[in-house]
This record gives C-alpha cells, sequence and structure tokens, in this order.
C-alpha cells in the first residue's frame, strides 16, 4: 500500500506474526508494511489516517470496531491468538516479544528444511504460531534425542506432528487454518455494505 511503511515487519500492525507465516516465507509478502507486496488492507488504511501508528495497541481507539470477530477465521495465517499476542507484546515489551518470534522462526525453517515431507508448511507455520516457544523446544529437544537415522522424512514429520498435536490437544487448540465458508464471506460482505 502506498505511503504505508513500517520498522518492524516480523509483528504486524494488527497482531500477527508476519516471520511466521507462509506467505512472508515464500517471498510474496515482504511484512506488514514492508513496502512493494502489501495488500490493501482496511487497517493499514485506518494507520495511516491516524498518525502512522506502528502497532495498533498504540492508537488511542484500540481494541475498535474493526477487532471485532477478528480471531474468528484464517486467511493464510492463522488468526486465532492474535489478540493474545497483541497483550503479550505490550506486556513483554515488543523487542523482547520480537526475539521470542524470531526463536520461533529459526525453528520453523529448521522444521520446514529437514522434516517437511512436501505438506507440512502450513501445519509446522500454525503450530509454531501458536505453541509457547517452550513447547516447541521441548519437542524439538525430544526429536534430537530421538533416533531418526533411519526414518523417512514422512516418518520423521508424522512424528513432529504427533508431539504438537499432543500439546495443542492439552492447550484446547487446534492447529489448523479455520476458513470462512462462502455462506460465512457472503453474509460478512452483506453487513460490509
Amino acid at each position: 500500500m502506498k505511503d504505508f511503511n513500517r520498522t518492524n515487519l516480523s509483528f504486524s500492525l494488527c497482531g500477527l506474526n508476519c516471520e511466521l507465516c507462509s506467505m512472508h516465507l515464500d517471498g510474496y509478502c515482504p511484512g506488514c508494511g514492508g513496502g512493494a507486496g502489501n495488500q490493501s488492507c482496511t487497517i493499514a488504511r485506518c494507520s495511516l489516517q491516524h498518525g502512522k501508528v506502528e502497532f495498533c495497541f498504540l492508537c488511542p481507539e484500540y481494541p475498535c470496531r474493526k477487532y471485532e470477530g477478528i480471531e474468528e477465521y484464517d486467511s493464510f495465517i492463522t488468526h486465532q491468538r492474535q489478540l493474545k499476542d497483541t497483550i503479550k507484546a505490550q506486556e513483554m515489551g515488543i523487542e523482547s516479544y520480537c526475539e521470542e518470534q524470531r526463536q520461533k522462526a529459526e525453528i520453523l525453517k529448521m522444521l520446514l528444511s529437514d522434516y517437511n515431507d512436501g505438506r507440512r508448511k502450513t501445519f509446522y507455520c500454525v503450530a509454531i504460531n501458536l505453541l509457547p516457544l517452550q513447547d516447541i523446544e521441548n519437542v524439538m529437544k525430544q526429536v534430537e534425542n530421538t533416533s531418526c537415522d533411519k526414518l523417512t522424512t514422512k516418518e520423521k514429520a508424522e512424528n513432529i506432528v504427533s508431539l504438537f498435536q499432543d500439546i495443542a490437544h492439552k492447550q484446547g487448540l487446534i492447529l489448523k487454518l479455520r476458513k470462512k465458508s462462502a455462506k460465512n464471506k457472503q453474509k460478512t460482505q452483506e453487513e460490509k455494505a
């Protein structure tokens, strides 16, 4: 979007973890406010109208109407913890929060290079996004301590998926994107009109 630029490209204006997004990893999106490739975004336009705030939580009107139902459905990245992640970033401080996201991004890159059977990218992006860093690190330690030399990439991936799913189940998380049905999309468009 023209004139929409930000210095922090790992945590979006509205609370998404850009470095953990498949669109960002594939080079289709530079991150929220990263220049060319940005999609038209109502929240980015709002930022421009409100003094180019770096994060929505810095706006005096936050949380505004734009955040109603924002976590109900996912796009190409999960929105399941968007508001909670924003609160966490506020509480930890943006630098500490982004450092944690960078650590998660490194693990994600390693999973995609060493444990991806060609079918796990979205799953890994969602899992790394939603699970706490300590739980992710514990899974990776379990994997390192398991002799995987004779396992195929598919078997390694299935093992990791199972470990992540077990943790997610205990935390009441669903590790998949929740897409809006065509019926709900039409209803939303009618409400906006």
